[in-house]
């Protein structure tokens, strides 16, 4: 199966979401946060099953820049330092598609380590 490629991936700063389309028709709204938090960088990540990473504190983090790499990905530059996360597509194609199962799980687990997320508006 052919993995999507993005035909448009446009950042709106002010409202922190970056929008994604994909030339199989698939359009994701993601914001700076849920990108943050599920970097694909081993910061986030570990280094294995079981090792992840809980990001919190990224309520208001923001992308400041979107670099190319190769054909396959971008690297998302955070405005908390955050830059060694290669989205690929097919990762970012992934995020979208399970955003809702994705945040519900991330919002769990804040809730199990007793954080409260602040209000974003």
């Amino acid at each position: 199966m052919a993995i999507a490629v993005p035909t448009k991936i446009e950042l709106h700063q002010k409202s922190r979401i970056l929008e994604i389309e994909f030339d199989d028709g698939q359009r994701f709204e993601l914001t700076c946060e849920y990108l943050r938090t599920h970097s694909p960088s081993a910061e986030v990540q570990g280094h294995g099953p079981g090792q992840e990473v809980l990001q919190v504190g990224k309520e208001d983090v923001n992308i400041t820049e979107i670099n190319p790499v190769g054909n396959y990905a971008v690297q998302l530059v955070f405005d908390d330092n955050h830059n060694s996360g290669i989205f690929s597509w097919d990762h970012l194609h992934n995020l979208g598609t399970n955003k809702e199962a994705n945040w519900s799980r991330y919002l769990e687990r804040l809730k199990a380590a007793g954080y409260e997320r602040k209000s974003n508006g």
